[in-house]
C-alpha cells in the first residue's frame, strides 16, 4: 500500500470521533431531503471515508464529473500505476479513461447498494457522466448510455446527460429502457419543465411495453450558485443573492403540481417515481454570502442536494437545518416577475447551459490529455 494511502486511513481513523457526534447533515435527512456527495475518487473509497460519510452523515448518493476525476488522477499514485498498465494495451484515450475510473464507480455503487435496497430503490445512486461531445447528438448519447449501463452493470448507476434538446430526447428513450438518468446543467424553469415532460413520456412508453416502473429513477439537476454569480451585478441590491433560490422555490412548486397532479397519477398507480429536483452547484461563490446558503435555504422533502466536501464541512460546523424551501413559496412567482424586469431568465438559462457545456468539454479534454 502506498504511504499516502496509509496516512489517509490513519487520518480518517483519528477523525472518527468527530463523525460520531450528532451530525447536522443527518438533520437535513430528517426533514426529507437527501444529501449526495459531489466527489468521488479511489482514495475516498479506499480510505473508508465514503463509507464513514454514509454511516455517520447519512450520505445517500454520489456524483462525479470530469473535473473531480481530473483532480483525483493528478494527485493519486494509484491512478498513475494503473494508467501505466493500461498504456500497454491497444486502447483509445477515452477507453483508458473509462478503464481507469469505472472500477471506482462500481465500488461506489456497491457501497451505496444497502442504501439503494433499504430505500426501496429511491436513493443510493452513483452518477457517471457521458462525454461532453455527445451533448447535441441524440443517437450517440443513447448508444453510449446503453453501453455504460451494460458494462458497469449496477442497478444504482445513474448516467449523467446534459439537459440540451438532444439530451432531453435521449432521456425519454433511456427512461423507456429502464436506465437511470441524472439530467444536468438545468438553469431555467423552461428547461426543467421540458425535462419532466420527457421523463413522463419515457415512463408512458415503458408502461405501454408492460415493463416495471418501480426501479427506474431519474433526477433533474438544477444548478444554482452560478446563476447568482452572473445576475447579481445587473440587479438592485434588494434582489441580489435571491435569484437562484427564487427559481428553486418556483421549480419546487411546479414539481409538486406536476407529480401530485393528474398527468402523473396513472404512472404513480403503476409505482413510478417522480423525477426529483436535485440542487447542484451549491458551493457558495460570492464571499459576501454565507458559505452554506445553498444548503440552508434549499431544504424540502423529496429533493436532493449534491454538496462538495468543503460545503459539507462548513454545514457540519455551523449550518442549521430547517424546512426552508417552502418558506414564502407563495411569493416566488411575484419575486421572479420582479427579477425578470432586469434579467431575461429564459435567455440566461440557455446561455448558462452553453457556458456549462463549454466548461465540461474543457475539463474532459484536460482529463483525456492525462491518458496519453
Amino acid at each position: 500500500m502506498h504511504s499516502k494511502s496509509a496516512f489517509l486511513i490513519n487520518v480518517y481513523a483519528l477523525k472518527k470521533d468527530i463523525f460520531q457526534l450528532a451530525s447536522k447533515i443527518l438533520d437535513i435527512r430528517k426533514l426529507g431531503q437527501q444529501v449526495w456527495l459531489d466527489d468521488l475518487s479511489h482514495q475516498l473509497i479506499l480510505s473508508g471515508r465514503l463509507k464513514q460519510l454514509i454511516d455517520e452523515d447519512g450520505i445517500s448518493g454520489v456524483t462525479s464529473n470530469p473535473t473531480i476525476f481530473y483532480k483525483a488522477i493528478c494527485n493519486d499514485p494509484h491512478y498513475q500505476d494503473e494508467l501505466s498498465k493500461l498504456k500497454q494495451d491497444n486502447l483509445s484515450l477515452e477507453e483508458r479513461y473509462e478503464a481507469l475510473v469505472i472500477p471506482d464507480i462500481k465500488m461506489a455503487c456497491d457501497l451505496m447498494l444497502p442504501t439503494y435496497n433499504s430505500s426501496n430503490y429511491d436513493n443510493g445512486y452513483v452518477s457517471f457522466e457521458l462525454p461532453p461531445e455527445l451533448a447535441n447528438d441524440v443517437n450517440a448519447s443513447i448508444i453510449k448510455a446503453r453501453h455504460l449501463w451494460q458494462i458497469i452493470n449496477k442497478p444504482n448507476l445513474m448516467i449523467k446527460i446534459p439537459g440540451t434538446q438532444a439530451g432531453i430526447l435521449a432521456l425519454e428513450n433511456l427512461i423507456a429502457d429502464g436506465i437511470n438518468v441524472n439530467i444536468t446543467l438545468l438553469f431555467s424553469i423552461e428547461q426543467v419543465t421540458q425535462v419532466w415532460s420527457a421523463y413522463i413520456n419515457g415512463l408512458d412508453k415503458r408502461l405501454s411495453q408492460k415493463q416495471p416502473l418501480n426501479k427506474t429513477k431519474a433526477v433533474a439537476s438544477f444548478f444554482l450558485s452560478r446563476i447568482d454569480s452572473v445576475v447579481d451585478s445587473q440587479l438592485p441590491q434588494s434582489l441580489q443573492g435571491k435569484t437562484a433560490i427564487t427559481l428553486a422555490k418556483t421549480a419546487y412548486a411546479l414539481y409538486q403540481n406536476i407529480f401530485n397532479g393528474a398527468k402523473f397519477s396513472h404512472l404513480k398507480k403503476a409505482n413510478a417515481r417522480p423525477q426529483d429536483l436535485l440542487w447542484a452547484s451549491t458551493g457558495t461563490k460570492n464571499p459576501n454570502y454565507s458559505d452554506v446558503m445553498y444548503v440552508e435555504e434549499l431544504i424540502a422533502a423529496n429533493t436532493i442536494n449534491t454538496i462538495p466536501n468543503s460545503t459539507l464541512d462548513a454545514f457540519r460546523a455551523h449550518g442549521v437545518a430547517r424546512k426552508s424551501l417552502e418558506e414564502n413559496i407563495e411569493n416566488a412567482t411575484g419575486n421572479l416577475a420582479q427579477i425578470n424586469k432586469y434579467i431575461d431568465l429564459k435567455q440566461l438559462g440557455s446561455k448558462l447551459q452553453q457556458d456549462g457545456l463549454t466548461l465540461f468539454a474543457t475539463s474532459f479534454q484536460h482529463l483525456i490529455e492525462l491518458m496519453k
